[in-house]
């Protein structure tokens, strides 16, 4: 047992160490500050309302505030006393340090319950009494203070930041909600209305609870992932963003671990929030796309433009159109200003996919992307009634000059997840799932294949359709003896199913591996830049011919993710290999190529043309497999096929297009 001695010796050590680990956050920090040029010290109040016209003060009364909104001080008091971010930078010994020390074991052993007080302007909070309280508390790493608050409000401008903060004393006289900051005007009406409240209704004490406890959530997951280290996103940015995908009537229940699953599958697109002048590059640039980073950007339109996506599913129950959602979500942030997207969807393929096509025509829209196949055919229709309007569908190989087709070179990114199977993989079996037999798919598979095979010569993919009349592919797997498995790039976000990317069956268990990704909103931000561009339209020798689109890791629309469970030998070889591949010094259909039947496809010193991957009809000889005829489908998967499909009948033993 200590004695009266004893006990206050450890106490002193306990106030030195804590604010010695204090004062080196503030040096830290006031370091950091005086290299970057920036004032070490808290803002002052006084001094940033002497640029300022204030209309008036509201007083707000005894309130929790966030204590990350705290952000400096009334006048200059203090204010050198601590760093920028609040931690004491006074040497230890010092009345100050005594008073900082005492108010640390006064938290932790009842709670500081006084109220500082506080200014607010533009949404944070700068300090008239109660610096050390704030210090404390920050250093703690405690959440919210108690204050007594007025506010300080300014007169409106055009600045968008006043704008944005005229948005949240909306939102707050409705709410009462002190703690959300978004980076973008319209976000607080657009939450209101994702959370299903009239713009005008005042939020119940219970509804502000709930939110709350989901916001706790939120920022949880937000946190682990090191969002609050990403430039120009918010957590309320990530957050709107997140319920504009999860309804919030679910997310509100949710775990911050199962918010956290949701953010892993969607964080690409978070990141994506705050690239607004992030141009990707074109398959092959031209000066003109090495001067222009965005004419959209430069030049600002007279009018909005209106850019309509069609889906054949809904993306809540399709993997690949919650992917082109996610493009199209993309397009509202980054081109906020510039352009208006609407989502429609259409589950007939024909007569009424056309005529909603010729409604949206109608309506006036100037750009129109329809995401698969099955609606080139309403495609072409329309596109001959409207010449003026712009009109894409997401397929390869399209001819027709009225309407583009746009795509990705995933076969890339294929070609080195095969790497990871072949060197991961002991048996030299490897099982890979495609769904249907089309352009394209062919060069994934192979180029999944030729990179096992580069890793490990005696690797061999057993191919497997996912489409298939009366075929199990997990049976067909087990059977083979096969755990290590390349399958759907993408899940639905409501999806638990671990079966994507490339992964390792362990017993009744899966191991993610690596992940193909589309980047769909790089995508369309870069398809939107080409087309003001004035690459709608190519003339050669007075003829104009169409423009498809296919572009791959050089331009950032298609990536490779690794896991964790991955050697880092194997990730570091990777990261090599996604390089060399984007700047053009490797490629994965270089070199000797030999088919199933002995065929020679490409020769030692040979290169395949772009053409002739696009529409390869045959499968390298570590390929063990077939690519089915559409009679071997069942019935959902004929119509796709049936426009861009592959059929297994040619005197070279491959397959002939249909």
């Amino acid at each position: 047992m200590l004695h009266g001695r004893q006990q206050r010796k450890v106490v002193k050590n306990m106030a030195y160490e804590d604010y010695m680990k204090a004062q080196k956050m503030g040096l830290k920090a006031f370091k950091s500050s005086t290299a970057k040029g920036q004032y070490p010290y808290l803002p002052v109040l006084d001094e940033i309302l002497s640029l300022a016209d204030i209309e008036c003060e509201v007083y707000l009364g005894v309130i929790d505030i966030p204590l990350s909104q705290v952000v400096g001080t009334s006048n200059f008091g203090r204010t050198q006393a601590f760093a920028s971010n609040f931690m004491p930078l006074l040497n230890y010994g010092s009345e100050f340090s005594a008073k900082w020390s005492h108010l640390v074991d006064a938290q932790i052993n009842e709670g500081i319950h006084d109220a500082i007080k506080v200014y607010e302007y533009m949404n944070q909070y700068y300090v008239i009494e109660g610096n050390k309280r704030v210090s404390v508390l920050k250093f703690l790493d405690c959440p919210n203070i108690t204050a007594e608050v007025t506010r300080k409000v300014p007169k409106r401008t055009d600045d968008p930041e006043n704008q944005i903060y005229y948005e949240f004393m909306d939102f707050y006289k409705l709410t009462r909600i002190n703690y959300l900051q978004f980076s973008k005007t319209g976000c607080y009406l657009k939450l209101i209305e994702t959370v299903g409240k009239q713009k005008d209704a005042i939020w119940t004490d219970d509804e502000c609870k709930d939110f709350n406890s989901f916001h706790v959530a939120f920022q949880k997951a937000f946190r682990e992932k090191d969002g609050y280290k990403l430039d120009n996103i918010t957590c309320a940015d990530a957050l709107l963003f997140y319920l504009s995908l999860y309804p919030y009537e679910q997310a509100k229940a949710m775990t911050s671990s199962e918010i956290k699953a949701n953010l892993d599958k969607i964080w690409s697109e978070i990141l994506l929030l705050g690239e607004d002048d992030s141009v990707s590059l074109l398959m092959n640039p031209t000066e003109e796309t090495k001067i222009v980073h965005s004419v959209l950007n430069i030049i600002k339109p007279t009018k909005k433009k209106t850019v309509a996506f069609v889906y054949d599913k809904d993306p809540s129950v399709s993997a690949w159109t919650y992917g082109h959602e996610l493009g199209r979500l993309h397009l509202d942030e980054v081109f906020a200003d510039e352009i208006e997207t609407q989502a429609f969807i259409t589950e007939d393929a024909d007569a009424e996919a056309e005529a909603l096509l010729q409604a949206i025509c109608e309506s006036g829209y100037d750009i129109i992307f329809t995401i698969t196949p099955k609606l080139i055919k309403a495609c072409l229709k329309v596109a001959a009634t409207y010449p003026n309007i712009k009109i894409l569908n997401c397929a390869l190989n399209s001819s027709h000059n009225t309407v583009r087709t746009y795509y990705t070179r995933m076969y890339e990114a294929k070609f080195l997840t095969g790497m990871i199977a072949g060197a991961m993989c002991s048996n030299n079996k490897i099982g890979y799932v495609a769904d249907y037999p089309i352009y394209g798919v062919a060069a994934n598979i192979n180029a999944f294949a030729i990179g096992a095979k580069m890793v490990n010569p005696r690797a061999k993919i057993y191919l497997a359709w996912s489409t298939l009349k009366d075929f199990d592919v997990d049976t067909y797997f087990n059977k083979e003896g096969i755990t290590y498995i390349s399958a759907k790039d993408m899940i639905t976000p409501q999806s638990d199913d671990r079966q994507f990317g490339l992964y390792q069956e362990a017993g009744d268990s899966k191991k993610n591996l690596a992940m193909s990704i589309y980047h769909w909103g790089a995508f369309y931000e870069e398809l939107i830049n080409s087309i003001e561009r004035g690459s709608w339209k190519v003339e050669e020798s007075g003829e104009s011919r169409a423009l498809n689109y296919w572009w791959g890791l050089s331009a950032g629309v298609i990536d490779v993710i690794c896991s964790g469970n991955l050697p880092a030998g194997t990730t570091k070889l990777i990261h090599l290999m996604k390089q060399a591949i984007s700047t053009g010094n490797f490629h994965p259909f270089a070199g000797l190529l030999i088919d199933q039947t002995g065929v020679e496809r490409c020769g030692e010193t040979e290169i395949l043309k772009p053409e002739d991957i696009m529409t390869m009809d045959w499968l390298t000889d570590n390929v063990i497999g077939t690519i089915p005829s559409i009679d071997d489908l069942c019935e959902d998967a004929k119509p796709v096929v049936q426009l861009r499909g592959l059929n297994p009948t040619n005197d070279k033993g491959g397959t002939s297009l249909l």
